[in-house]
């Protein structure tokens, strides 16, 4: 699996720049995320049928926990959804912590 340590660089087309704001998030909010120093990142091979799909819980500035799922496309993330965690990913994330 490729997981970048820090993503340098995001990729977002009008297929799916819309979706994090269906849950009242920005693109730049969204992206905060991914520099959340307790993340968690873990494979998501129930949907990485076509390409490996990656699973992150991450922290916001605002303290606000989001559920991304993402893709690496020549050395790009290329978010494909993002939403705030719901009560039973809270507890993935605060293991962590």
């Amino acid at each position: 699996m490729i997981v970048l340590r820090e993503p340098f660089e995001f990729e977002w087309d009008e297929g799916n720049s819309f979706k994090p704001q269906n849950h009242s998030l920005t693109l730049p909010e969204t992206e905060e995320a991914f520099f959340d120093e307790n993340k968690v990142i873990f494979a998501d091979w129930k949907h990485s049928t076509a390409e490996q799909r990656v699973t992150l819980f991450g922290q916001t500035k605002k303290g606000r926990l989001l559920n991304i799922t993402y893709t690496i496309r020549a050395k790009k993330i290329r978010v494909i959804t993002a939403r705030p965690a719901n009560r039973k990913e809270i507890p993935l994330y605060k293991k962590n912590v």
